[in-house]
């Protein structure tokens, strides 16, 4: 539990603490205001305390996150060689999350030069030339 105690942890249970304290405090003074007749602030203040509620939970949900990371690290990884043909990767178990692996590099295969060209997408590309080679005209002056 020492890495609870870094200086980035320290900062996240302060920022927790602050927003709850401040969210709670925001909700009692929405609910002063009701009290004294403002029906909108009714909403309001059910409304910051639901925000400091989840607060908390990103707070804890993160500490449960971390903890399984601490844990993780912990444990010697298995060598993908030495794990059998027939049995899964430790990470393969039913209902746990899929990995994370590198992303697939695909071999782009050029286009054939032989390939009949659509004339309308020839037409196009020849407009759009056209405004490229005269950068102050109209599209109505194109004498195409």
């Amino acid at each position: 539990m020492r890495w609870l105690w870094t200086p980035a942890w320290i900062a996240r249970h302060v920022a927790m603490v602050v927003l709850v304290v401040g969210f709670l405090g925001l909700g009692w003074w929405q609910i002063s205001r009701a009290t004294a007749g403002n029906s909108l602030s009714w909403g309001y203040a059910v409304e910051w305390p639901v925000f400091a509620g989840f607060v908390v939970y990103v707070w804890w949900r993160e500490v449960k996150l971390a903890r399984r990371r601490a844990d993780g690290d912990a444990a010697p990884a298995a060598d993908p060689a030495e794990v059998a043909a027939g049995e899964p990767a430790p990470g393969d178990a039913a209902g746990s999350r899929p990995a994370v692996r590198r992303p697939v590099r695909v071999a782009r295969v050029p286009a054939s030069a032989g390939a009949a060209e659509d004339a309308d997408l020839a037409a196009y590309n020849h407009y759009l030339s056209w405004l490229n080679a005269n950068p102050g005209a109209r599209p109505g002056d194109y004498p195409g």
